[in-house]
């Protein structure tokens, strides 16, 4: 469970947190809940998100309830140290869409005070460690992994299943393009697309 930081209130300092999982695990639900009691208590909050990212809107961060906050779309993750000045609270979505540099801009952020929420899928649809993400959990002082539901077992979820032909790592989906599945349930299905791609080899 993340506590916030409550030790040594006389000393400014910052940290970062990271919220990591599946798709439809609820990141962006938990991003947003924590951004919001920030923004409840007064403190100066800024929300940045990749400009990649034009599902919904673009202004805005919006998880899969409809649950949305402003937010400012950037091209890299550059744009982020020249936009949050004289903020207490920095928060970014979709993390894994940035460039590396986002690992030295997240740290450079709570170095300077900043309370830093980062959100994002931890691995691409083939199972892989997804881009930037590894290197934010390491250096973040807060990880927290959510899980969806499997959509094949009803158990915990932490794979994200492409479930339409496109090997391209970035493709922007929903429940028709991904599906949530567990160890077990993703490991089927990619026996099922392997022999699959094996008789269709054979023909």
């Amino acid at each position: 469970m993340f506590l916030e930081n409550t030790v040594n209130h006389t000393e400014k300092f910052g940290w970062i947190e990271v919220i990591c999982g599946s798709m439809f695990s609820g990141k962006t639900e938990e991003l947003i809940r924590r951004l919001k009691r920030a923004q409840f208590a007064k403190q100066t909050v800024e929300i940045f998100k990749p400009t990649v990212d034009t599902r919904y809107a673009d202004e805005m961060v919006v998880s899969h309830d409809e649950n949305v906050i402003r937010c400012t779309p950037v091209p890299s993750s550059a744009n982020i140290i020249l936009l949050a000045n004289n903020i207490d609270v920095v928060g970014i979505d979709e993390a894994q869409f940035f460039d590396d540099e986002i690992v030295h801009v997240c740290n450079d952020l709570a170095n300077r005070g900043i309370r830093v929420i980062v959100a994002g899928l931890d691995m691409d649809f083939k199972g892989n460690p997804f881009g930037p993400m590894p290197a934010l959990m390491a250096t973040a002082e807060y990880v927290t992994k959510v899980h969806a539901v499997c959509t094949k077992t009803g158990n915990l979820a932490h794979f994200s299943h492409r479930t339409v032909a496109d090997e391209n790592l970035v493709l922007l989906g929903e429940v028709q393009e991904y599906e949530p599945l567990s160890r077990a349930a993703y490991y089927r299905e990619l026996q099922k697309e392997k022999k699959k791609l094996e008789e269709k080899n054979e023909q």
